[in-house]
């Protein structure tokens, strides 16, 4: 990891935990801000640790760019929790008769940037 690298994701890191501390729940319940809080902050934990010993360049861009679209997400709709996607079930099939493995792949490439981690670590 380059030395620029290590810095936008430390302040990434720094810029999530920022977030965690002043964050307040869409209800205004002081239980569901904790929660949420609490949330903020294991989850950059995990994440983070998750990718600490990652050194391809693509890989490290992806989970910055992935980060970014997160904290975006939550932020504009003050929702901490990934949007999940709604996708009905073999809803991507263009053929009949087609194996699983092919609506599996079109499933995994059409998952928003945001959501690549979540299901890895859920």
């Amino acid at each position: 990891m380059t030395p620029a690298t290590r810095r936008e994701v430390l302040g990434l890191y720094r810029r999530v935990l920022r977030i965690a501390r002043t964050w307040q729940s869409a209800s205004g319940h002081t239980e569901d801000t904790m929660r949420e809080k609490e949330y903020i902050r294991n989850e950059a934990r995990t994440l983070f640790q998750k990718n600490r010993n990652v050194t391809d360049p693509k890989l490290i861009k992806q989970c910055i760019e992935e980060c970014e679209a997160r904290i975006e997400i939550g932020l504009h709709y003050n929702i901490p929790y990934p949007r999940p996607i709604h996708l009905p079930p073999m809803g991507l099939a263009h053929k009949q008769g087609r194996t699983l493995r092919h609506q599996e792949k079109l499933r995994k490439i059409s998952k928003p940037i945001y959501l690549k981690s979540h299901d890895e670590v859920s």
